[in-house]
């Protein structure tokens, strides 16, 4: 099964993404478009998950977009590579438990390339490295599509998460690979791109 991949460039607002995410949810589902991977970075835009609440908003300024995909609150912001996806379990295995295991397995791998050892933990979804948080994952299924996806923390400023508790924990448990010391981020998208579609077929 092919899945389309999507690079953009242009960082592109939350709301729009979405929008384009859930039409193209439809679309699969009604076999009119393929199958989704998309790279992409969003300005800086905070969000709340289904089971996100009001006293993880630390400055009460800040805007939060409520959506419906899996999680408490977090941030998007340029710097932080976003992964969507758009993915027909109706195709393949109905196991949210696996295609969760196989994005897990896929950014462990991304970061493996740029000697950042990554691990998940049962009972905290996203990635860590070191007990900080490198990566956050949120899931929505709708009849059998999932869609949403993950985030990797690579050189965007971590200060902003100062004005939420992000995805339920302390702000300063939050890394990327600039705070790991890491620079050299040759061929991401790339490397995101082969992973990605590498471990999602398979399912």
């Amino acid at each position: 099964m092919s899945i389309e991949v999507k690079i953009s460039k242009l960082r592109i607002p939350y709301k729009k993404a979405i929008y384009d995410l859930e039409k193209r949810v439809e679309d699969v589902k009604k076999g009119l478009k393929k199958e989704l991977i998309w790279i992409l970075e969003h300005p800086t835009t905070y969000t709340g998950g289904i089971r996100s609440s009001k006293n993880e908003i630390l400055d009460k300024k800040i805007k939060i977009i409520k959506t419906n995909r899996g999680g408490k609150i977090t941030l998007h912001n340029p710097g932080q590579k976003i992964i969507y996806f758009v993915i027909d379990l109706n195709k393949r295995k109905k196991d949210i438990r696996l295609l969760l295991k196989v994005i897990e397995t896929s950014i462990i791998e991304v970061l493996k390339i740029y000697n950042i050892n990554g691990i998940s933990d049962q009972k905290n979804i996203g990635i860590w490295v070191k007990n900080k948080k490198i990566s956050a994952i949120g899931i929505k299924v709708k009849r059998w599509i999932a869609y949403h996806g993950c985030s990797i923390n690579i050189n965007n400023d971590l200060s902003k998460y100062k004005k939420i508790i992000p995805c339920g924990l302390s702000n300063d448990r939050i890394t990327s690979f600039d705070d790991l010391g890491v620079k050299n981020i040759f061929n991401l998208n790339k490397n995101i791109k082969k992973i990605f579609i590498k471990n999602l077929t398979k399912i």
